[in-house]
């Protein structure tokens, strides 16, 4: 979301966002004409009339899971984006939970007093998503 209009977030779909991720983001982009969102969510530059970088992930009861807030010099990486949101439906669906990196088909934890000082035993970074 945005403080650009609808057009414009096509025209990054299209010619930008589908170059560096195969099809585009997979979610729609919405336009905050006048900031209204991004001064709920404490992102809005009054001043220049934009919203200033940030990143959300929010699960379906309204529950803010991740948020990353940016300023325009340092870029985002929709992979890792994709990827959060990934891990976010898997540990909805599954109750496991995703260490860092983690990507689908990576090895997963089951949260309990077992798993406590053994997580070591369970998930080896070199062999995951994550690099050690």
């Amino acid at each position: 979301m945005s403080t650009d209009s609808r057009f414009v977030h096509k025209i990054w779909q299209e010619e930008e966002l589908s170059k560096m991720v195969d099809g585009g983001v997979p979610f729609p982009m919405l336009s905050d004409a006048g900031g209204k969102v991004g001064t709920i969510y404490g992102v809005y530059d009054e001043a220049a009339g934009v919203n200033i970088r940030g990143r959300f992930i929010i699960d379906p009861d309204f529950v803010i899971r991740a948020m990353e807030v940016l300023t325009a010099e340092v870029g985002r990486n929709p992979e890792e984006l994709v990827r959060q949101i990934k891990a976010y439906q898997h540990v909805a669906a599954t109750g496991e939970v995703t260490p860092s990196g983690w990507q689908p088909g990576d090895t997963t934890l089951t949260p309990g007093p077992a798993l406590v000082g053994k997580v070591w035993e369970v998930w080896k970074p070199e062999t995951n998503g994550a690099k050690a």
